[in-house]
């Protein structure tokens, strides 16, 4: 069984009495400063000179400084920048200011487990990943409830990392809800393979593909977004609180007929093998390698594909059938954004 911290199991005071420098100020950014900062953590924020969100941060409350400087500063620091800017910045901002005794933190193993950052050996390195997007922490903590996360300690050179890291998951809420315990590659390996499997690669396709057979056959194109992308919600939904059970009784008897028929002949063996081999290629490294020269030639397949992947007609049927609907609270990402 997982071992899972709860605020009892926190010391707040071991964070309250740090220098907590958080770097990046995007989705998870925002949500670690803001909540540390409820909690009565002293808090700055580093971000790059210019930067669109140093403005937004400050009038938030917070107070900004450049990334060198707020390393300089903490003596516990948060890295929440994209992972593949994470290693030129770290080299020449925040590798010069780590001295012993410091704490150097992770929302994500990625550059850890990849060997692409190697920490100094006299410094804490510790993991704190809340599992939802940073509005969601945001907005959870603020309704007074927490973001599960997990936590994880890469290398303990002061004899506390795991303690001062379960505190600094009470201050941004998470232990509210509960910390697993995990590694630095577990942590990765996992989240790439469900980013790719499921959660993002395999849902995106199963809906395209659903929606093109359904079009392909003559059905209205409104149709087979309603049925192939809309009520996904709906069903994702009965999963987040009662599991795939909840789900199959919460629907028709038809329904349920249905994802017991069909499930096996979508998810196939050939499918199971190339999930083997996605999380193969994640855990040798020859994803990793892949995505990190994408980056060092300036992302031109990454960037073709987004292109194309927002010209798909069932993007522009889905606007259409989204603005009509206000409840949903509509958001359109114009090409190129």
């Amino acid at each position: 069984m997982a071992t899972i911290y709860y605020d009892k199991d926190a010391n707040p005071d071991l964070i309250k009495n740090k220098k907590v420098a958080v770097l990046g100020y995007g989705s998870q950014g925002h949500a670690h400063s803001l909540n540390l900062h409820d909690n009565g953590v002293d808090v700055r924020v580093g971000l790059r000179e210019g930067s669109k969100s140093w403005k937004k941060a400050e009038t938030e409350g917070l107070e900004v400084c450049t990334v060198a400087e707020a390393s300089a500063w903490a003596d516990t620091i948060m890295v929440l920048i994209p992972d593949t800017r994470q290693p030129q910045v770290y080299t020449e901002h925040i590798a010069p200011h780590l001295s012993a005794g410091k704490t150097l933190m992770f929302a994500h193993g990625f550059n850890i487990r990849y060997g692409t950052i190697t920490p100094p050996e006299n410094v804490d390195v510790s993991m704190v990943a809340p599992k939802a997007p940073g509005h969601r922490v945001r907005e959870i903590f603020t309704e007074g409830g927490g973001t599960p996360s997990l936590l994880g300690v890469h290398q303990d050179a002061n004899g506390s990392a795991k303690e001062n890291a379960i505190a600094y998951a009470w201050g941004i809420g998470a232990t509210r809800a509960g910390v697993v315990q995990t590694t630095f590659a577990e942590e990765t390996e996992t989240d790439l393979f469900g980013e790719q499997a499921v959660l993002c690669g395999g849902v995106s396709s199963l809906v395209k593909a659903g929606f093109e057979t359904l079009t392909e056959a003559g059905y209205q194109p409104e149709l087979a977004y309603f049925e192939c992308m809309h009520e996904l919600k709906l069903i994702v939904d009965l999963m987040y609180r009662g599991g795939l059970n909840y789900m199959r009784y919460s629907v028709s008897d038809t329904a349920e007929h249905g994802d017991y028929y069909a499930g096996s002949k979508i998810i196939t063996d050939e499918t199971r093998a190339t999930m083997r081999q996605l999380l193969s290629d994640i855990q040798d490294g020859t994803y990793a390698e892949i995505w990190i020269e994408e980056n060092q030639q300036g992302h031109p397949w990454f960037n073709e594909q987004r292109a194309k992947e927002q010209k798909e007609t069932i993007e522009k049927v889905g606007a259409e059938l989204r603005s009509m609907m206000p409840f949903v609270e509509p958001v359109t990402i114009k090409p190129g954004e």
